[in-house]
């Protein structure tokens, strides 16, 4: 887990995402607005992206915006990029935030960490120390594992269809991915009529 690139830097989540969106870099219409941007994406997506912004509520970003309540108009974003940030936030609140300000056919691209294996999402309120977070949840910053349930939260949240880029077979070597490691693209609706990868 958490396998650096000795030459770029990219981790396995960033390596999965570049699989998907570098066959066809249109996937991601704009505007785009990538939350908690990790610096090893953005400095490869703010050249090919033409319309693309970073937000972030503490560290430094292009908009300072909370993901629960950004305060952004309705529809105004055509894709966010979110990875490995819903497992820190109260996600339900995030993912219908995320899911207004999303335009109609547009697209969220994220990733945390799942549980394949495990039918709902662990998580407890009460668990507040950082040592009790790490204990529970892998890090003292987490407050919750995802379980397959993730996906009917994304449906309750509006998302009309959402596809999963799974690491595996080959790529999982050559590429040194995380055997099952998941992308998750939601649509909102209406989802447009594109094939599926």
């Amino acid at each position: 887990i958490d396998a650096a690139c000795t030459g770029c830097g990219s981790l396995e989540r960033h390596r999965l995402f570049w699989m998907w969106f570098g066959a066809d870099p249109g996937r991601l219409p704009g505007p785009v607005l990538h939350f908690a941007p990790e610096r090893v994406l953005e400095r490869r997506l703010r050249p090919l992206l033409g319309d693309y912004r970073t937000a972030d509520l503490f560290e430094p970003a292009d908009l300072r915006l909370d993901i629960e309540a950004t305060g952004l108009p309705d529809g105004c974003v055509g894709s966010i990029l979110c990875t490995h940030v819903l497992e820190h936030v109260d996600a339900r609140r995030a993912m219908a935030e995320l899911h207004r300000i999303l335009a109609p056919g547009g697209r969220l691209v994220c990733s945390v960490p799942i549980v394949e294996g495990w039918a709902q999402t662990y998580e407890d309120p009460a668990l507040r120390s950082q040592a009790e977070r790490s204990l529970h949840f892998g890090r003292f910053d987490h407050v919750r594992w995802y379980g397959r349930a993730l996906r009917d939260r994304l449906r309750a949240a509006g998302f009309v269809r959402i596809d999963e880029i799974t690491a595996e077979g080959p790529a999982v070597v050559a590429h040194a991915l995380l055997p099952g490691e998941k992308l998750f693209v939601c649509y909102r609706s209406p989802a447009p009529q594109e094939a599926r990868p």
